[in-house]
């Protein structure tokens, strides 16, 4: 049995899921929290479903190794491959991420919107259903979007690099009418400043960061695990990347001096 002084567990193929861990620090300040960044094997999204699903079970291991009470899956890739997997292989609560079609959806004036995502999960059965289920009555766009996380994992979130590289994304989503954005990765709201810049004013972006921040303070209400009183809680950051240039690289995504340690997770697959 978890108890309530446990950390929350999270990860992502990389530094994108510091975005969802923003958003649980900000609603849950008082719990620890433990991040893994699979760097070195990032990104997931155009790696076989095997792969993923390896990677994900493998760092899954690890964090309930070191005693995580509930598994945030940071990562719209992993989700659309693998949640069934690693909620059968393991006893504690794993919450996933979701695409925020429907909220989109709700926003939209237009009655179109676009997704930014990785190509895993554009060509996923997860985000079709999604689309099935909240939009029957809009027009969706989706649009892979390869390229954008190895900008973050630089930490390159602004300039002529990465106007380059959303230019070709926005135009032709714009072009249709879209007047509403879903972020589909965890990494494209570091890009945010950038898409409201070459988009102009009147689109509306829409990530899912807060309502799985949402979702695991639920889980973790009904389940008796938040942890209790009202200090802040310890993060503990770990990398399978170099833990220098992603420590630099993470202090710039949160605003803050953070440490990374490197933390090599087998099996170490290379495909």
């Amino acid at each position: 049995m978890s108890d309530a002084n446990a950390p929350v567990g999270v990860f992502d193929s990389g530094l994108g899921g510091l975005s969802v861990l923003r958003e649980i620090q900000r609603l849950l300040p008082a719990e620890h929290v433990l991040y893994y960044g699979d760097s070195s094997h990032c990104p997931y999204g155009g790696r076989p479903p095997e792969y993923i699903l390896g990677r994900s079970t493998a760092v899954t291991d690890f964090l309930v190794e070191r005693g995580a009470k509930i598994i945030v899956v940071a990562c719209n890739t992993a989700t659309s491959v693998c949640i069934p997997e690693l909620r059968a292989r393991f006893s504690i609560p794993i919450v996933a991420m979701a695409p925020a079609v429907k909220p989109a959806a709700a926003a939209t004036r237009s009655g179109k919107i676009g997704v930014l995502a990785t190509p895993r999960t554009v060509t996923g059965e997860s985000l079709a259903a999604l689309i099935r289920e909240h939009a029957r009555d809009t027009e969706v766009y989706p649009m892979p979007a390869p390229g954008l996380v190895e900008l973050v994992e630089a930490g390159k979130l602004s300039g002529p690099e990465v106007e380059d590289a959303l230019r070709p994304l926005l135009g032709p989503l714009l072009e249709k009418g879209v007047d509403t954005i879903v972020l589909g990765c965890t990494h494209y709201p570091f890009l945010r400043d950038a898409i409201c810049d070459l988009a102009g004013p009147g689109l509306a972006i829409i990530d899912s960061g807060e309502a799985v921040a949402r979702r695991t303070r639920d889980v973790l209400t009904r389940q008796g695990l938040l942890r209790p009183g009202s200090g802040q809680g310890r993060l503990e950051l770990f990398t399978s990347g170099t833990a220098e240039h992603v420590g630099q690289v993470a202090s710039r995504l949160l605003g803050e001096k953070v440490t990374v340690a490197h933390a090599a997770v087998p099996p170490d697959v290379s495909i």
